[in-house]
């Protein structure tokens, strides 16, 4: 009983920290279209013909289409830009999704694993409100020896252990059908602790420059999502995307 009480308070608590921190960072946000991220062609390649597609803590860098798509998160500064741009949205978080069962032919869940206590729940959450055969795209970070500060703060729970993600998955059904290397983070830990410092000592500031400088210049030094079949080597990666495939139903037809 004492065990449940305080994983309970545990998944709270991690809840506020991380809904503080994106509804702070999202008041001063401006909504970043998803055709200008690197993931636009892959999104467009996945696209299913019935138009039943869901995305999940979007926050303001939705990867899928605005419109048609069902967009989940929980911060109302989040969804209220996004409501104004004509999505159609909810609050919800990603271990208890308003949906019924196999409601989606494509779920996209980037970087909102590694946040909450029960990433099994979420990631059973995700599974569900998938169709049979449908794609599911989700991103983590790797390696618990490359924690930093950065982690904290933004509300990560964990990096994966290479070996425990790839069992993970299989615990769910997800099949890996397409990888890469991912994410927006300076290589350089450098950069990270002179960020950090500005976020705890001039917040405000920082999130400024943050919102109207590194982002926009983060968008245009992307590099192409360059996507291999299967599972990469993920012993040098510190964040991985995966396009993933649910079971296909009994009957064996699965989504083309």
């Amino acid at each position: 009983m004492q065990t449940t009480l305080e994983h309970t308070r545990d998944e709270r608590e991690l809840f506020n920290k991380n809904r503080r921190f994106y509804d702070s960072l999202w008041s001063g946000a401006r909504l970043v279209e998803p055709q200008r991220f690197n993931t636009w062609a892959l999104v467009q390649s996945l696209l299913p013909e019935s138009g039943r597609r869901l995305e999940v803590a979007p926050g303001l860098r939705p990867r899928l289409p605005i419109d048609g798509t069902q967009f989940v998160d929980i911060s109302e500064s989040a969804l209220a830009k996004l409501r104004e741009r004509g999505a159609q949205v909810a609050m919800s978080q990603v271990t208890a999704l308003p949906f019924a069962d196999s409601s989606f032919d494509l779920v996209c869940a980037l970087d909102i694993i590694e946040h909450v206590e029960d990433d099994d729940g979420a990631l059973s959450e995700l599974c569900r409100v998938a169709s049979a055969g449908a794609h599911v795209v989700v991103s983590m970070p790797l390696h618990a020896s490359r924690w930093t500060q950065f982690d904290d703060f933004v509300g990560h729970k964990r990096r994966y252990e290479p070996a425990e993600l790839i069992a993970k998955l299989e615990q769910h059904g997800l099949v890996v059908e397409r990888s890469a290397v991912f994410g927006m983070q300076p290589p350089s830990s450098r950069l990270v602790d002179i960020g950090m410092w500005w976020l705890l000592h001039h917040r405000e500031h920082a999130m400024w420059w943050y919102n109207r400088a590194f982002m926009p210049l983060g968008l245009r030094l992307q590099k192409e999502l360059a996507l291999s079949p299967g599972m990469i080597d993920l012993a040098e990666v510190d964040e991985i995307l995966l396009v993933c495939r649910t079971a296909p139903s009994p009957s064996g037809r699965g989504l083309g």
